[in-house]
């Protein structure tokens, strides 16, 4: 995949990438030495636009699981396990990913599986389009990343104390992001059509996770990641 910017622009675009409503919400930067500059946050109907978007992102954190254990009695990935042990009391923010026999089911009637909560149920749509689009070779670009992991990093490697279902939490979070992200307010007040708020409090802070990535100075859940039958590291970066 070839970089978004480069040499005939003068600048990279890094992204951070969450599932929302009407899609999927993309909050991207235009990155170039220690300039970083965050663009209008925008929303595509699906996965495959994304990776679709010319010039192409340079990185993209993604807050959706990439790599998947087949199923049977092994369900749980060890990074799911980590990242919740790491956060303690937002640890219940990190689903369990679904299986490769999860996507095999084809009628949505069928979606529902007892190892997964009701997040994930409701997600796994959205998680098969990046089961689709993923192969190994994307993941030079495509990292996985989840926002209580980049709220922790930016938050001095401390779980944050209120949830974001709360405007405490909310307030938590949009200090952390003001006093590391310069104008992230132009992402933060962003109105668009039938995206919360919350969502573009976890987009920016996946764009967060996007930069340390982009610079090479990101941290990998767990350091010497699994890989899945299919050859996708099951992983997650702060």
């Amino acid at each position: 995949m070839s970089n978004r910017g480069g040499p005939d622009l003068g600048y990279s675009v890094v992204a951070g990438v969450t599932p929302c409503p009407p899609g999927w919400l993309v909050a991207s930067a235009k990155v170039h030495a220690a300039n970083f500059a965050p663009e209008y946050p925008r929303v595509y109907s699906t996965f495959a636009e994304v990776l679709d978007e010319r010039p192409s992102f340079s990185v993209i954190a993604l807050n959706a699981p990439i790599g998947w254990i087949d199923g049977g009695h092994e369900r749980v990935r060890s990074c799911d396990r980590l990242a919740r042990s790491l956060l303690r009391r937002r640890g219940s923010t990190v689903h369990n990913a679904p299986t490769r026999a999860d996507f095999a089911q084809e009628a949505e009637a069928q979606l529902s599986e007892e190892h997964l909560d009701a997040v994930s149920n409701v997600l796994l749509p959205r998680y098969r389009e990046v089961a689709v689009e993923m192969a190994p070779y994307r993941q030079r670009t495509i990292y996985e990343a989840h926002p209580e992991l980049s709220f922790y990093q930016l938050n001095g490697d401390v779980p944050l104390r209120w949830s974001k279902k709360f405007q405490a939490g909310r307030e938590e979070r949009r200090l952390l992001l003001g006093k590391r992200v310069q104008a992230v307010g132009l992402i933060l007040d962003a109105e668009l059509d039938d995206v919360p708020q919350t969502h573009l409090l976890d987009a920016a802070a996946m764009l967060w996770t996007a930069r340390r990535i982009y610079g090479r100075s990101a941290t990998r859940i767990p350091q010497e990641p699994e890989w899945d039958s299919q050859g996708l590291r099951m992983e997650l970066v702060l």
